[in-house]
């Protein structure tokens, strides 16, 4: 199956982990963003992550409906079957909720993931994000393990963030100062609550100074040998090599240095939405502005119904898209190396 069973989405992130790489998560907003994903992910030959935030789950339902699992269901069973006519390996991730929409959201998920496995089903999505970034570590590690509990029981991967990320997503902001930065002893706790691995696999979103959305470079600063001391000195007291499966949020905007020293610290999934949202709507103003005299219906005129046909500009901007996400892959390391 294109959209990846549980094992195979184990399998793909081992094989990052073991081949030195890792996938772009893509963050979309309905079935054209999807769809740009898709395209990119199998221009590149590249498996990949498509990803769904706690505003665009509410979104997808529509207006007048504002119900996160309805909307995130319906993304996810489009995605199932459109995906199936692609030669790649995806997975769907559910990103970024906060305490307040657990159950709005991403208990419903699993729920619903744990009745299908008893009905011999895959879930509907193959991880979900638990963001405590705005509670204590102490709370924030208690959820992730009653999270993981039910992880484990759905056949689902839980990602959890330790730290605080910088900047804005969907109503989650943190100021950028020096509380962006992940410590050893933060690892150590995650590793007492969560385990290495023995209780359930998770990815942890361990902070090196990043920053969500649009910012300025010079008040930015990345620094992912922290990745690399925290990978060390709990690898040595767990016996195991890079014990943690690392994401790297904020992606969008990094350097590629910066994005190579995380990857070789053992990070195997990058967030991506920025730059991939630029590229969509940049495509669509570009058309838009060119055109305006034909998509308006300027001094009384009719203008071009062709012009202002969402599929004149959907189809670009889906193509625009696509080739971010290509170089997303590239950059990562994921391009040519899809499982199938």
């Amino acid at each position: 199956m294109p959209i990846a069973s549980p094992d195979q989405y184990a399998a793909m992130l081992d094989r990052a982990k073991e081949g030195g790489f890792a996938y772009p998560s893509i963050n979309v907003t309905g079935s054209q963003t999807l769809n740009a994903a898709l395209q990119g992910f199998a221009e590149a030959e590249s498996d990949g992550i498509i990803q769904v935030s706690v505003g665009t789950a509410l979104y997808l339902s529509g207006n007048a409906v504002q119900n996160r699992f309805a909307g995130s269901k319906a993304l996810a069973q489009y995605a199932h079957e459109v995906a199936q006519h692609y030669s790649i390996s995806v997975a769907l991730h559910t990103d970024h909720c906060p305490a307040e929409n657990l159950d709005d959201w991403v208990r419903p998920l699993l729920a619903d993931a744990i009745d299908r496995r008893g009905r011999g089903l895959d879930p509907l999505y193959q991880s979900h994000m638990w963001d405590g970034s705005a509670v204590p570590l102490d709370e924030n590690l208690r959820v992730a393990r009653e999270l993981l509990d039910l992880s484990v029981q759905a056949n689902t991967i839980l990602e959890i963030e330790v730290g605080v990320i910088g900047g804005e997503e969907d109503g989650v902001s943190h100021e950028i100062n020096e509380q962006l930065y992940s410590t050893v002893d933060d690892a150590r706790a995650t590793i007492a609550a969560l385990g290495a691995g023995e209780r359930g696999r998770y990815m942890t979103a361990l902070t090196f100074g990043n920053v969500h959305g649009v910012y300025n470079p010079d008040s930015v600063h990345l620094r992912p040998e922290i990745l690399a001391e925290i990978q060390a000195v709990v690898g040595a007291e767990t016996s195991k090599d890079n014990p943690f499966d690392l994401v790297f949020h904020g992606g969008s905007g990094s350097s590629a240095e910066d994005i190579a020293s995380a990857v070789a610290s053992g990070v195997i999934k990058m967030n991506i939405d920025t730059d991939t949202q630029y590229a969509f709507t940049r495509s669509i103003a570009g058309h838009m502005l060119s055109k305006y005299d034909q998509v308006l219906k300027v001094d009384g005129e009719y203008g071009n119904k062709k012009a202002y046909d969402p599929r004149s500009w959907g189809k670009p901007a889906e193509t625009a898209m696509a080739a971010r996400v290509v170089e997303a892959t590239q950059m990562l390391g994921s391009a040519g190396r899809t499982m199938r």
